[in-house]
């Protein structure tokens, strides 16, 4: 389902929906099964007898006559149905029986019909009670033929032309016949089932978050090069340990790898790590793909470049005071204020004392100087930048790097928002190497999915387009 306001609906895309509301959809059809099993063990019992009751005329003798009288019976027999469900045969049945009811309410009890060309009647009666349910068909087997000899028998005769047979004597009801406890359950679990799938594809269509591959790279314009997922371990302590073999430890090496394999013969060295909005996981992401990165073999400085909110001093347990503010003012060289980690394969310059004008220092010439230095002398440089939409640090950064690794918390970030995020780092010249799908939760985790493939254009800049056939394992690097 697209999130730009297009409709394309498609399979895959309930089953999506499936895998995203599994829970609701599995409560709905419990529920529904509950709530329906528990109306029914709670409605009355109800109990019914039935009878069935042949009509046929006075013996005859001949052939002519016997067909005769069997077709009138045959006429008469759909008028008979009703005669069962009659005030007069209802009254007939109560005076019979003393019942201490109506002729409506008895009436309401006994069900007639005829049984498909054939001069046969079907009687149910249904009562609570399983031995006055008896009683009532009984009755109704001799108050019946009595009332059709009655009507029948032509004046100044004694004998009725029409004969009513009991063919099938009533008998006492063992179960009751209602409620259906199983049938209504299912009946129930199906509702409910479906009552679920509506609210989830409702709730589905009138969520704008991010939550699909398709969509986040279709509003970039940019390949997803990876998925970060939700990590309770990650969120408190923000650094994976050197050897992890967590999914999250290789969530961050694929990311690393698919940057490589972007652009082969001109990979991107200095990355700009940002997000549409605080808290999607920029920080996090910028700390473990250069530590990713220098545990691969290259050297790699890390810039705290978010000097509003920095963190990377404190996810690393590192010393902060002086830092990239210091070496922008003058006030320090580069080399008196990096830290070295890993043997110095990672070095992180901090963000320095606060500013008073952090975009007007963000955006100077000696910040554009500084990334230019280190690249001569690192084989990469990963800087944590603000979220783009509240401030304009992030795009003022952005023409001084190769790219922009764009991060986008999974149901947290709309689709203007990263829309707009996109569109303003575009604005400025920056070039969009990817998507991080951020906080991912394992439901939503892809078992395969495709990398976009880049092509040079006589600008130079990469662009990216969706493979035609690719696909591979999220367990293994692309080829």
């Amino acid at each position: 389902m697209r999130r730009d306001g297009v409709a394309d609906v498609d399979v895959r895309d309930y089953l999506r929906v499936v895998r995203a509301h599994w829970v609701l959809l599995v409560a709905g059809l419990l529920l529904g099964a509950v709530a329906a099993a528990t109306v029914s063990l709670l409605l009355p019992k109800q109990y019914t007898a039935e009878t069935q009751l042949f009509v046929s005329t006075t013996g005859s003798s001949d052939l002519a006559t016997a067909v005769q009288g069997n077709h009138y019976a045959e006429q008469k027999v759909a008028s008979y149905a009703e005669l069962v469900r009659s005030k007069e045969l209802a009254t007939a049945v109560i005076d019979d029986l003393g019942l201490d009811m109506t002729a409506l309410e008895l009436q309401e009890r006994i069900e007639a019909e005829v049984v498909v060309d054939t001069t046969i009647l079907d009687v149910a009666v249904t009562d609570p009670s399983p031995q006055q349910a008896l009683a009532i068909a009984e009755s109704i087997d001799a108050e019946f033929a009595a009332l059709v000899r009655l009507l029948e028998t032509p004046e100044g005769e004694t004998r009725s032309p029409v004969r009513v047979t009991v063919i099938a004597t009533p008998e006492l009801p063992e179960s009751p016949s209602s409620p259906a406890v199983v049938a209504n359950t299912a009946l129930g679990a199906v509702l409910g089932l479906a009552l679920a799938a509506v609210t989830a594809v409702v709730r589905d269509r009138l969520d704008t978050t991010v939550k699909d591959d398709t969509v986040a790279a279709e509003i970039a314009g940019a390949p997803v090069v990876g998925h970060v997922p939700a990590d309770a371990e990650l969120a408190t302590r923000h650094v994976l340990e050197s050897h992890s073999t967590s999914r999250t430890a290789e969530a961050f090496r694929h990311v690393r790898t698919n940057l490589a394999f972007l652009d082969v013969d001109d990979p991107p060295r200095s990355i700009l790590v940002s997000s549409a909005l605080p808290g999607e996981g920029k920080t996090t992401v910028a700390v473990n793909l250069a530590l990713a990165l220098a545990r691969s073999g290259k050297t790699v400085t890390l810039i705290e470049g978010d000097l509003r909110s920095p963190r990377v001093i404190r996810y690393l347990g590192l010393v902060g005071g002086v830092g990239l503010t210091t070496v922008l003012a003058g006030q320090a060289e580069l080399e008196e204020v990096v830290q070295p980690l890993d043997g110095g394969a990672l070095q992180v310059l901090g963000a320095g004392r606060t500013p008073p004008n952090p975009g007007e220092l963000l955006s100077s010439q000696a910040m554009r100087a500084l990334v230019k230095d280190l690249l001569a002398e690192r084989d990469m440089v990963v800087i944590d930048a603000p979220p783009v939409l509240p401030v304009a640090d992030a795009a003022a950064l952005a023409p001084f790097v190769d790219g922009v690794l764009v991060c986008a918390r999974w149901g947290g970030v709309t689709g203007d928002q990263l829309t707009r995020t996109t569109a303003a780092l575009k604005r400025v010249g920056a070039d969009i190497l990817g998507v991080v799908l951020t906080m991912v939760p394992a439901r939503a985790e892809p078992v395969a999915y495709g990398y976009g493939e880049t092509e040079v254009e006589p600008t130079g800049r990469r662009t990216w387009r969706r493979p035609a056939v690719a696909q591979v394992s999220a367990a293994q690097p692309p080829a």
